[in-house]
């Protein structure tokens, strides 16, 4: 039974995703430098200590990069999608349109 909706479409979603998640990484690698350094304050509470581990955490959860979590959970969620397509069918929509075949509705 063939598929009903566009693997080429799903996949033009995560190069878009993977784009806009790009962008975001720097920024959150100066945000995590920021909370890395205001941990080393002088006489900083232990409760605010936890608040600062708890962002560095969640910035390596999002993006990866430490030893918990090297890939990060956006670009494996992408890359879920991503092995989740039928093999070969992003290929197979870019030939049918390529050559100009109508993709078949019913």
């Amino acid at each position: 039974m063939p598929i009903r909706w566009s693997a080429l479409k799903v996949s033009e979603a995560a190069d878009m995703i993977e784009g806009y998640v790009k962008q975001a990484v720097e920024p959150l690698e100066q945000a995590r430098l920021v909370a890395g350094e205001a941990r080393k304050i002088a006489n900083l509470p232990q409760y605010l200590d936890q608040d600062f581990c708890r962002l560095l955490g969640e910035i390596g959860r999002a993006i990866g990069g430490d030893h918990f979590e090297p890939v990060g959970r956006l670009r494996s969620a992408i890359e879920s999608i991503r092995k989740a397509l039928p093999s070969g069918g992003v290929e197979a929509e870019w030939s049918r349109l390529k050559n100009g075949t109508i993709q078949q509705l019913m």
